[in-house]
């Protein structure tokens, strides 16, 4: 049975002065909207008690499951106002559908793709004064559904208790001053995710195990950490929480989806955009050595990143564990990752027509 997101409207919404400072300049996941949704799902009665309510703490006892077991998945998408005032998502049906996957590889119950839809549609139609304006910019509204193990008890099993929820924050442009290449720390020494894990699921275990290489990359003036993969060491996989890309004559490479590298929907968005730049999409094993090798001898004109806040990043460097660094051509930003970060931009924000399906219409 479907669910039915019910409304109980916030008593105490932000006032409409509050809410513009905040949408002059929404930063990244600080500031929240005035409403979440919420459901229920139990191992008697399956999913139930939706409703979209007042945004607040969630009540959590000491013996919660996820605090002890991190059984929890997440998604991330955006909603975009268009230059008409109407509201769109892009490819939803992507997230709903990986949302089910991470819930499979995680014990989770599988959140039916409709309520997923249903839960996001019913949030942004309360909150939709929290879109941001069009304006020629890339300002969005944020969307974080989650869902983890409420159920209170210590043995290790899957919950019999989980709870659904959907939050939402405005996103100001990622790159407040301009894209502009980043540097990228290569570890050889921590792994994010290995053969038969949780890396081709979203869930909060695979950033916890980032986030000392992360800090490794802040020391040596890294905005991100490229991992390779958890055997070997020697195949590129992905940045903490991008996916990772470099043109090579007249192919775009990836990484070929292994079962530790999380399956992007601005990932599977760029594999269908390159041909229509003249590229030829390639998804393949790549040694550390290749691309390094590649980007000093010249035949690896661009590198980039993509994922669903930053769009596309590009890479301007990349620094090693032995004190070296690989420069990318000249460290400018490279034509073809400009042309296919405006070709994405331009598609979500209604610029250019959607001629592949990809915009789901909410408001």
């Amino acid at each position: 049975m479907t669910l039915n997101f019910d409304r109980h409207p916030n008593a105490n919404p932000r006032s409409a002065q509050e809410r513009s400072a905040i949408l002059a300049n929404p930063g990244f996941g600080t500031n929240f909207t005035d409403h979440m949704a919420v459901a229920t799902w139990t191992l008697a009665d399956g999913w139930h008690d939706a409703a979209v309510l007042p945004y607040g703490p969630f009540q959590l006892d000491p013996a919660a499951a996820i605090l002890h077991y991190a059984q929890g998945v997440f998604e991330g998408l955006k909603a975009y106002r268009h230059d008409d005032g109407s509201i769109w998502l892009f490819r939803p049906d992507a997230n709903a559908a990986r949302f089910r996957r991470s819930a499979i590889r995680l014990g989770l119950p599988e959140l039916p793709d409709e309520d997923f839809m249903g839960s996001i549609e019913a949030l942004v139609r309360a909150d939709h004064a929290w879109v941001p304006e069009a304006g020629g910019g890339e300002a969005s509204l944020y969307l974080r559904p989650f869902m983890f193990a409420s159920e209170a008890f210590l043995g290790v099993r899957a919950s019999h208790r989980v709870t659904y929820s959907l939050i939402a924050s405005p996103a100001g442009a990622y790159f407040a001053s301009g894209v502009k290449p980043v540097s990228i720390w290569i570890t050889t020494k921590w792994s994010r995710a290995g053969a038969g894990g949780t890396g081709a699921a979203k869930c909060g275990g695979n950033y916890a195990s980032s986030l000392i290489a992360q800090k490794e990359a802040a020391d040596q003036g890294c905005a991100q950490v490229l991992f390779a993969d958890a055997g070997s060491h020697q195949f590129v996989e992905e940045l903490g929480g991008m996916n990772v890309w470099f043109v090579s004559g007249n192919q775009l490479v990836t990484p070929a989806l292994t079962g530790s590298i999380l399956e992007g929907v601005t990932r599977a968005s760029i594999l269908t955009l390159a041909a229509e730049r003249g590229l030829e999409p390639v998804e393949r094993q790549i040694e550390l050595s290749e691309l390094l090798g590649g980007i000093a001898d010249g035949s690896i004109s661009e590198v980039f990143a993509c994922g669903t806040a930053a769009v596309i990043t590009p890479i301007g460097a990349f620094k090693d564990e032995g004190g070296r660094e690989y420069v990318v051509a000249d460290g400018d930003v490279g034509h073809h990752t400009a042309g296919l970060r405006a070709s994405l931009l331009d598609i979500q924000y209604g610029r250019a027509t959607d001629e592949h399906g990809w915009m789901t219409k909410v408001r």
